[in-house]
């Protein structure tokens, strides 16, 4: 099994939900995103990420039971702070859980988590997922107020939202790169360790990975995409070289 100590490059941990999304168009059982997930793992990936909603859009329970049973690297389960996907996920023998805002109208996570906001459930969310031996992080977007509150909960990890910097273009995306460097430096200043994920795709990883704070990057819909041309560990070895040349 993976270790979390911090690393010269980001862990790549690979996102199947989009796998399962393509899955569910059909009702069918292929394409297999636990298959995927171990051709990922071969191909290098340092973990699997997977989000189960509570409208089962993708990913399915009986997906997250096979995923533990075959993934030999990390298990990272993405999910609400909805009492009964935190049941679930306590007794799903992930590895590493990231709790994330869940929106039925939204296409994807479309923010952070406000945690402030959250705070008395993340109170007794954050504990009662670290009882089962896991590592538990929040999924932010780059504010100091947010990593504050994050750091006040005791969380060891935040996963910094990233769909601002992979949306924009131009003075914009480097702002929100500054943004996400600054955040990153606050974080680690707070006691937290850092991650980083949504929109990265094989055009913008890139300076995200060059963050020295940053220890994992989670990736999915653009690799899914790009595997549907290139293959799965042609992808997953092109991600890798791109996220080890970023701090040379």
């Amino acid at each position: 099994m993976s270790t979390l100590d911090p690393a010269p490059d980001p862990r790549l941990h690979v996102n199947i939900d989009h796998v399962a999304t393509v899955r569910q168009a059909r009702r069918e059982a292929f394409p297999d995103p636990v298959e995927w997930a171990l051709r990922c793992e071969a191909a290098g990936a340092h973990g699997i990420t997977c989000h189960l909603r509570k409208d089962r859009r993708h990913v399915q329970d009986a997906d997250i039971h096979r995923l533990r049973a075959a993934v030999t690297t990390l298990l990272n389960l993405e999910c609400s702070l909805d009492d009964s996907m935190l049941t679930i996920a306590e007794g799903s023998g992930s590895e590493a859980f990231c709790l994330v805002p869940e929106n039925r109208l939204e296409i994807s996570t479309e923010g952070g988590l406000d945690v402030i906001r959250e705070t008395p459930r993340l109170r007794e969310a954050v504990p009662r997922l670290a009882e089962t031996g896991g590592h538990v992080s929040i999924f932010i977007d780059p504010d100091h107020r947010q990593l504050d509150a994050a750091a006040a909960l005791g969380a060891p990890f935040v996963e910094l939202h990233t769909g601002a910097y992979a949306n924009a273009r131009g003075a914009v995306r480097e702002a929100e790169l500054s943004r996400l460097a600054e955040a990153s430096r606050y974080a680690r200043s707070l006691g937290l360790r850092v991650n980083a994920g949504h929109g990265l795709d094989f055009e913008n990883t890139g300076p995200i990975a060059a963050i020295a704070e940053i220890e994992e990057l989670n990736i999915g819909f653009a690799m899914v995409a790009r595997a549907l041309f290139d293959g799965v560990d042609a992808c997953v070895t092109e991600m890798l070289r791109l996220i080890a040349g970023a701090r040379q």
